[in-house]
């Protein structure tokens, strides 16, 4: 799980350079990590056998413009795939991506027609899902809330990305495992939840709604990518 890609020296712990995470997509390669894409899990789940070998799925989120000028040349160097969660109502403001970049970056196909780069939901307004729930005078006006940082963000990027956006990542890692925040992504049509837990998939009867992530900040070190997989 990355934020925003820096040209120079990461800012902030959020942050994290062009540089590392280069030198993060080559530790996978030397390692022969294979990058997977959240359609790959779903096989997974499916089929009930994990993959041979070791794989990571690269994710980032908020929608920075380093997405655009930094992230992509660097994926397209590697030959990798990622998800992209986009922070909708940010879209086309201060340092944040555009609707343009966002149709370049989805629409770009890889010989034997993948897509590589794929956007899903961080929500529209990048609110804590269920911290928030006690602002609600009940239930409706919850899950009308849910519906519409879920559905309404969906909506737009998929007026802007070829296919359906079946993919979301909780701001904030707010509401991880909630049946409620669960049941509103299933009826608004996402098929996969990103959370902010770490850890790594072990075995193939893993959660679609719960899926942990590994922070990749400023100070990680490529080589913790390994210890979450058991190198």
């Amino acid at each position: 799980m990355y934020h925003r890609i820096t040209a120079g020296e990461a800012g902030n712990l959020y942050e994290r350079s062009v540089a590392d995470l280069e030198n993060d997509l080559k530790y996978l390669k030397d390692n022969k990590i294979k990058v997977l894409s959240f359609n790959d899990i779903q096989d997974i789940a499916n089929s009930g056998e994990m993959p041979n070998g070791n794989a990571a799925i690269l994710t980032f989120d908020d929608g920075d413009h380093s997405w655009y000028t930094l992230v992509k040349p660097v994926l397209v160097k590697y030959k990798m795939k990622a998800t992209f969660f986009l922070w909708t109502n940010m879209v086309g403001e201060n340092s944040f991506i555009t609707w343009q970049e966002v149709e370049d970056m989805s629409n770009y196909i890889l010989p034997g027609g993948e897509h590589p780069f794929v956007f899903g939901s961080h929500t529209c307004s990048h609110v804590y899902l269920y911290s928030t729930k006690g602002n609600y005078t009940n239930d409706a006006e919850y899950n009308a809330f849910l519906d519409y940082q879920l559905g309404v963000s969906r909506e737009q990027i998929e007026r802007h990305t070829p296919g359906s956006v079946t993919i979301m990542s909780l701001p904030f890692g707010d509401g991880a495992g909630d049946p409620e925040i669960i049941a509103a992504a299933h009826r608004n049509g996402y098929k996969f939840i990103r959370t902010s837990v770490w850890g790594a998939i072990q075995n193939s009867s893993f959660d679609l709604y719960a899926i942990p992530s590994l922070p990749m900040l400023d100070t990680t070190e490529p080589d913790l990518i390994g210890y979450y997989l058991g190198l």
